[in-house]
């Protein structure tokens, strides 16, 4: 977890004087060549050595540290190799799912990823343990250090760890060495390939904090808190250790609350204890959606007379509930209002910068989105941290029901993970397991996983993800909350046969629509950008969100999906790349069904207008006009003359048809005895190009990152929204473009460019450029330029880190979190 680092005097002054914990990075300067499934030379002679060779026997291979590997290209983490592909044209299911990116079986030489990174250990660090963190690698790899074999992971989700302790050198180069193989897929959609996700060094004291050793959970007892603390105290000595534990609570202020006594704990070597202490808190402030407020939770070990270990984390006081009767959060009935996602996003695949993560998590609140559901896998680190520094609810999936021992140390895992989050409020077992669902294999796997389930996380419950409908056989007996994947059909008939059981749409919606389209075009593979079109097993978004609206013991549910993302085309195959599920599309731009949900999702005033008003050579044609909104009634006016009045039914919109003219096509709402208005005006020829950067200032860090949007308008300001021109965008110095997007679920541009210069169309109206900063501080230039258009620009400044990455739950600059305001720096959290 890569905020625990670094907390020292966390419960009030402290003699401090052993080696600190340290939670170092290790993203940047690797070198990455492809490697060759099929052809060992190319492969670098792996299939020469296995890991069972000798230490050392790998001369002439990659994972020799002598190893000459000056002329691979240098990359930083998180790193995808799959987006840099070009797309292909294949019927083959692992291509055309995987977003046509020529990676699977049928592809053995770019199926294979290796990567090298050199290190240094300081001496004076020598008797401490050792430990490489990987978060997340795509998928099959191995790693070793300095040649030697040391772990391997089958799982593209599951983070792991790998003990060097043996295998680093003091003082010296250190050479640490993955081979990823992506030949196999997990998914029936873009996965990405490669270490997409951070990887870290852990140095601790032999005894210590085991890894994901803190547990903190809270309860209520009136008005009052208790926060519990669990502690596990490893001692990796090779003799007996004595220890001391002792834990607190601290305000987001820094202000202690409370603190336990020490308690004193014996340790054999290799031996691990728990320990629990309990903290009260008088008055506490509790996290929610609406108020995310996080304390901070820690523990330090001392053994020898001298502090050994010490950690803290984010955590938020709060109480879940739910039965029958639906969802509480802090005894509140709560409707979940979700969205389920997967982790891609336009440019840069599967491997997002941490700044990515609270872009897309700031846009789902803004829509009214209160729960996300990590379908189909474990999330990366810092989605959770988003969502819990946004407020959002987590239902955490593991990647498969199966409960043989690689699969249960995966489900392990996630738990031991991600049980001290305030965000995760339920946990689920697996996705549409369509062949064992309904049988008792089935079943008996799922007895397994909720008995671990409660065993190593008793404070939450759990569900599964069933694309069934009035059925009861298998799981659905035993699950404590019953998920409907579509099937609304039979969640009637299914609470009224089993009304003790909790029911929730764990997967609700796909209704597929295309950006700014408004006809259906099999030649470019588009749908209608309304809420109109759905497969034969999905809904409308109207016809699920009114069902779940009108029901109060249903639970709410989880949209497929909040975003678009690359594979699982549906309903067209080439050219079409990318599915058109999201309410976003693949860059977060809104699709017009946002604003169906934002009506009903937040309390804010919402009218928009659908399409846009630009029909030239359609003059006197009927256009269908929608209007979304929360108002009680809206007025539709064209070019100030009325096309009458309509009385808004809850849950619902309302529709025109409007013979096309030219002009200003307004909408009038009124709400509670309020009016305000909204428009879409025919525009003129674009003019300026418009450059929209989410923030201008970013930490000089390697990591940091921002959005800029572009868009372009005509001679009058105005946007406009049919604009496809070709955009070329260029950044100074040490800015670096990492990738480009438009939303076009057919385009087949590039996603990458070369660091400083790319290219992209505009796909009705938009487009959108990730940038991320440099190790260099300064004032850099972004220009976005159009032939025949007045270019846009923007200056970027990068500015020295206030504060280490991982210290004290750090969050990218600008962003605000915890419900407070962003500062450049450190994270208001």
């Amino acid at each position: 977890m890569k905020y625990l680092l670094f907390f020292c005097c966390c419960f009030g002054a402290l003699a401090t004087n052993g080696q600190q914990r340290q939670h170092r990075p290790l993203d940047a300067d690797w070198r990455f060549h492809l490697g060759d499934a099929a052809d060992p030379a190319r492969d670098f002679n792996y299939s020469t050595v296995t890991i069972f060779s000798k230490s050392g026997n790998a001369r002439g291979t990659a994972i020799d540290p002598n190893f000459n590997d000056k002329d691979w290209t240098t990359i930083s983490l998180p790193h995808d190799w799959a987006v840099g592909l070009p797309f292909e044209n294949s019927p083959d299911f692992d291509v055309m799912a995987h977003g046509y990116k020529p990676v699977g079986g049928h592809y053995p030489a770019t199926s294979i990823g290796w990567y090298r990174k050199r290190f240094e250990v300081a001496p004076g660090d020598s008797g401490q343990r050792m430990v490489l963190q990987f978060d997340g690698v795509f998928r099959d790899c191995k790693v070793w250090l300095n040649g030697f074999y040391c772990c391997s992971n089958a799982s593209g989700y599951s983070g792991f760890t790998c003990d060097v302790t043996d295998f680093v050198r003091y003082g010296k180069e250190n050479v640490l060495v993955v081979r990823v193989d992506a030949t196999q897929y997990e998914g029936w959609f873009y996965e990405g390939a490669g270490i997409y996700r951070h990887v870290w060094l852990n140095q601790y004291d032999p005894v210590h904090i085991a890894e994901d050793g803190l547990f903190v959970h809270s309860a209520m007892d009136g008005a009052a808190a208790v926060v519990t603390v669990e502690t596990t105290v490893t001692n990796d000595r090779t003799v007996g250790a004595a220890a001391t534990v002792e834990a607190g609570l601290t305000s987001r202020e820094g202000a202690v609350l409370g603190r336990s006594a020490a308690q004193r704990v014996t340790l054999g070597p290799g031996e691990s204890r728990t320990v629990t202490a309990h903290v009260r808190v008088a008055h506490p402030i509790l996290w929610s959606p609406d108020q995310p407020y996080l304390y901070r939770a820690g523990a330090v070990v001392r053994s020898g007379g001298k502090v050994t270990d010490e950690q803290k984390i984010r955590v938020g006081i709060r109480t879940i509930r739910v039965d029958a009767s639906g969802l509480y959060v802090n005894g509140q009935y709560t409707k979940i209002k979700g969205v389920c996602n997967h982790h891609d996003h336009a440019g840069v695949g599967s491997a997002l910068p941490d700044y990515l993560q609270y872009y897309r998590a700031r846009l789902l609140k803004q829509m009214g989105v209160n729960a996300v559901r990590t379908s189909h896998n474990p999330p990366t680190p810092e989605w959770l941290d988003a969502c819990d520094s946004l407020g959002l609810l987590v239902l955490d999936e593991n990647r498969l029901l199966n409960s043989g021992p690689e699969y249960l140390s995966q489900f392990k895992r996630l738990i031991f993970r991600d049980r001290s989050r305030a965000c995760v409020f339920m946990w689920s077992l697996g996705n549409e397991e369509g062949y064992v669902q309904t049988r008792p294999v089935g079943k008996d796997i799922a007895l397994t996983l909720i008995a671990r389930q409660r065993e190593w996380d008793p404070t939450r419950t759990c569900t599964y993800a069933a694309d069934l409908g009035n059925e009861y056989k298998g799981i659905d007996e035993v699950i404590p909350v019953r998920g409907f994947n579509y099937r609304i059909a039979g969640i009637d008939p299914y609470h009224r046969d089993h009304p003790g059981q909790p029911v929730m749409g764990t997967e609700q919606g796909s209704t597929v629509t295309t950006r700014g389209i408004y006809e259906k075009d099999t030649i470019r593979c588009y749908v209608p950008d309304e809420d109109i079109t759905a497969p034969w097993w999905a809904n409308t978004a109207e016809q699920w969100w009114s069902l779940a609206a009108d029901r109060p013991w249903f639970e709410g549910g989880f949209v497929w999906t909040g975003f678009d993302y690359r594979g699982e085309p549906t309903p067209y195959h080439w050219p079409n790349i990318s599915s058109h599920f999201g309410v976003m599309d693949v860059c977060g731009f809104p699709k017009n069904i946002y604003y169906y949900y934002r009506s009903w999702w937040t309390d804010e005033d919402v009218l928009h207008i659908s399409p846009h008003w630009n029909w030239k050579g359609r003059e006197g044609q009927p256009i269908p006009v929608w209007v979304n909104s929360n108002a009680d009634s809206v007025e539709l006016l064209l070019n100030g003359k009325s096309l009458g009045k309509k009385e808004m039914k809850r849950n619902s919109h309302l529709e025109w048809s409007v013979p096309y003219e030219p002009g200003k096509l307004e909408a009038i709402a009124t709400r509670k005895g309020k009016q305000f208005t909204s428009a879409v005006e025919t525009t003129g020829e674009p003019l300026d190009v418009v450059v929209t950067p989410y923030k201008t200032t970013m930490l000089a860090d390697g990591r940091d990152a921002t959005v800029i949007n572009i868009s372009v308008v005509d001679r009058k300001g105005r946007e406009v929204p049919d604009a496809n021109n070709e955009i070329r965008f260029t950044a100074s110095g040490d800015l670096h473009i990492i990738g480009v997007g438009n939303g076009d679920p057919s385009s087949h541009e590039a996603d990458k460019g070369e660091d400083s210069v790319a290219e992209r169309h505009l796909f009705n109206g938009h487009a959108q450029v990730i940038v991320r900063s440099g190790w260099k501080p300064g004032m850099y230039h972004f220009t976005a330029s159009s032939a025949g258009l007045y270019p846009g620009a923007t200056d970027i400044t990068t500015i020295v880190p206030g504060v280490p990455h991982s210290v004290l739950g750090w969050q990218p600059a600008g962003i605000g979190v915890d419900g407070g305001a962003g500062r450049v720096g450190a994270g208001a959290g």
